[in-house]
């Protein structure tokens, strides 16, 4: 009899793991215990299952979204979006002179620590526009901005590491 407890509480404690294994717990550890009554001899299993950590692109793009700067004076922010390859994008509204608005873009991008791979600005009388390329650790960035008047509209890109297509548009 004391076998077949011992049985029955090893098969409550594999049955544990496995529902343990499918569940989506934060639990790093889930422990499963299983007994017989006290009246009768009892052994008692114990069992510890370790879950595999996954890298959601939530998690990624809450890390990538610290890296991007929200320029001063703006007026209206879209975002964060998912993007391919594990990517977001974030859309800024800018009230401010082009040329001024993406000077301070640029200096708050190097003040989050990006490093500029290419730097390509314009301006033309009351308008202008910037893009820049760049990396922050593996991090890698492309930011483009331009408006007319007192007006600019920021895309923000940022992927975990450089990928193979870039394109990063207003997602609206």
């Amino acid at each position: 009899m004391a076998r077949r407890a011992y049985v029955v509480a090893a098969v409550a404690a594999a049955v544990g793991l496995v529902a343990a294994g499918c569940g989506n717990s934060s639990n790093s550890h889930t422990a499963t215990s299983a007994s017989t009554p006290a009246s009768k001899a009892s052994k008692t299993v114990t069992a510890s299952v370790s879950q595999a950590t996954t890298t959601t692109s939530a998690s990624v793009n809450t890390d990538l979204q610290a890296l991007i700067p929200v320029p001063p004076n703006t007026a209206h922010t879209d975002g964060p979006d998912s993007i391919q390859e594990n990517g977001i994008h974030l859309h800024f509204m800018v009230n401010g002179a082009p040329v001024e608005v993406m000077a301070a873009y640029k200096t708050a991008l190097l003040g989050k620590s990006w490093s500029l791979i290419l730097d390509s600005s314009s301006n033309g009388g009351s308008g202008g526009g910037a893009t820049y390329t760049a990396s922050n650790g593996n991090a890698f960035g492309f930011f483009n901005g331009g408006g007319w008047g007192d007006t600019v509209d920021i895309d923000a890109c940022a992927w975990p590491a450089k990928p193979a297509d870039h394109s990063c548009g207003h997602q609206r």
